[in-house]
């Protein structure tokens, strides 16, 4: 790779106009995995900087200048978020089928693949359903209850939210308790905008109820339990339904019967005036790590993490849904999946509770501080240990040093009247140079304040650029050089490649299996810290 980058880069070196498409591929890695947009930001960089150097040529006129804006914002934004939507469009399209993971995306998207049954959900609620309340803010589940008590605040059954389908999801709508009694034979009560209603929790039978004990971890609203049964309950177990809107349909007259999936709910405390919340605070070991339920004192009518949908419906006195109810909008699925997959990492945090071997922070990975065992350690087994090869790696972050005091020097100089190098030498050593350096910049700072739980992988696309920046000095000083002849250069491209080839050679057996005891192998614990023969 090393050797690849330098030939390529004397290649530009030699060529007669330094031209380097605006666009370099920044946007492939993006349909893959997220990190593709540090590409696009150096790409953005560089743009912007070439448009402000085309600005200040006077010889271009008004005309040309807007030319050259429209062609990029065609060219690298419009077009690539259509091919990037395009791409989403036909993971749907192709991975149609009803899995394990569906609870991640909206209740509607759910409904609307095969094997999934919520199409065939009644379409208006009414008291006496059973159903499942689904959070729509950013990686929301389902409402959720089991016979675990807050170990703190009130000591009552503890309510959360669950990312998976569970019979504990399920909760029954009742009248309040000043009301009549629901009566399954009387005429069907339909669910509209503004309706008092108790739910209660199917297997236990706890009413959803909320008062004045500071919620657990959200300490600022309060807390959401289970109390009483059936025919005990007081004041606080009353809610009061706000219809936000409906997801096809817009806004809604009030009169309007609520319907299952499509509609966007606020529960309002009848007494405490706070709404039903979950925003992904993360309650400790006793709630299972659960999302926390809460009940938010601030009404803010834009919080989506107030907003509830039912998800699952049964009724046998309504009849079944039908598919036409329940479409979902493509733009709609785009965005959620995307927010619920950056949602979803985040929550990829360190746990205080457990020590992860495997786990390794930003500054071990330039200089390979830690490496990360891949399977079973055992002596009967074929093991893998993810390490770089130390030469690649070590050589690209000293290069990254390197070419720092270089360029200070350089500048040092030429501030005093030196000339180290003509023009265009100095535009193609500092062109490669920033592509490099910034590149591996803006890979690599933002791990460093991310909160989510990193591994030695996450270096590899800022290892890119600083293999490209070790190719680049090594092309400055050696291959480029006026005064080394030809002889010199062969033969500095021959220990390098030899040793880079030799390098790999000797750690061959991290990358294609360590078989029997990894004591045997001896020689490949370069570092301390690399735990190969600490299993």
């Amino acid at each position: 790779m090393v050797l690849q980058t330098v030939l390529k880069t004397r290649k530009i070196n030699q060529e007669e106009d330094l031209q380097i498409p605006d666009s370099i591929g920044a946007y492939g890695p993006l349909c893959v995995k997220m990190v593709g947009l540090f590409m696009t930001v150096l790409v953005g960089a560089y743009t912007i900087e070439d448009l402000w150097e085309k600005f200040g040529d006077t010889r271009l006129t008004v005309h040309e200048q807007a030319k050259h804006w429209g062609a990029r914002v065609l060219c690298l934004i419009i077009v690539p978020i259509l091919v990037f939507m395009a791409s989403f469009k036909l993971h749907f399209m192709v991975l149609n089928h009803s899995g394990p993971g569906d609870t991640q995306m909206s209740s509607l998207f759910q409904a609307n693949l095969i094997g999934n049954d919520f199409a065939q959900n009644p379409l208006n609620i009414a008291f006496g359903s059973k159903l499942t309340l689904k959070n729509m803010g950013w990686g929301g589940g389902l409402l959720h209850s089991h016979v675990q008590m807050y170990p703190v605040g009130s000591n009552q059954q503890q309510v959360m939210c669950y990312h998976y389908k569970d019979n504990n999801n399920e909760w029954t709508l009742l009248l309040p308790w000043d009301e009549s009694s629901y009566d399954p034979n009387a005429e069907i009560w339909f669910l509209r905008h503004g309706d008092r209603v108790r739910l209660s929790h199917a297997s236990t039978g706890r009413n959803l109820h909320s008062h004045t004990v500071l919620a657990p971890v959200s300490k600022l609203n309060w807390e959401v339990s289970g109390y009483g049964n059936e025919t005990l309950g007081d004041v606080h177990d009353v809610w009061k339904v706000e219809v936000v809107d409906d997801i096809n349909r817009g806004k809604l007259k009030d009169e309007e019967r609520i319907h299952s999936l499509t509609m966007r709910l606020r529960f309002r405390h009848n007494q405490l005036g706070c709404y039903l919340r979950a925003a992904n605070a993360i309650l400790p070991q006793w709630g299972f790590k659960q999302v926390e339920v809460s009940c938010d004192k601030e009404d803010n009518p834009e919080d989506a993490h107030t907003y509830w949908n039912v998800e699952s419906h049964w009724n046998d006195r309504l009849p079944a849904g039908q598919m036409k109810y329940y479409k979902s909008p493509f733009l709609h699925d785009f965005w959620h999946l995307n927010v619920a997959m950056m949602t979803s990492n985040n929550a990829l945090i360190p746990d205080p509770d457990k020590e992860d071997i495997l786990a390794s922070k930003p500054l071990d990975w330039p200089f390979l501080h830690l490496g990360l065992c891949m399977c079973g350690w055992g002596n009967q087994q074929l093991k893998y240990y993810l390490i770089g090869t130390p030469v690649i790696w070590w050589g690209g972050a000293v290069s990254l040093m390197v070419a720092i005091g270089v360029w200070i020097g350089y500048m040092l100089r030429w501030q005093r009247k030196y000339q180290d190098m003509n023009e265009r030498e100095w535009e193609h050593f500092t062109y490669v140079g920033k592509v490099a350096f910034f590149g591996w910049l803006f890979h690599f700072v933002p791990f460093l304040v991310m909160g989510r739980v990193t591994y030695i992988h996450h270096y590899l696309p800022t290892l890119y650029f600083s293999v490209l920046m070790l190719a680049h000095v090594l092309d400055h000083f050696v291959f480029s050089a006026c005064r080394l002849s030809e002889c010199t250069k062969m033969i500095v491209f021959g220990v390098v490649a030899f040793v880079i080839v030799l390098n790999f050679w000797w750690f061959r057996s991290v990358s294609f299996g360590i078989e029997g005891p990894v004591n045997e192998h001896w020689g490949l614990g370069w570092r301390k810290s690399w735990n190969i023969y600490e299993h």
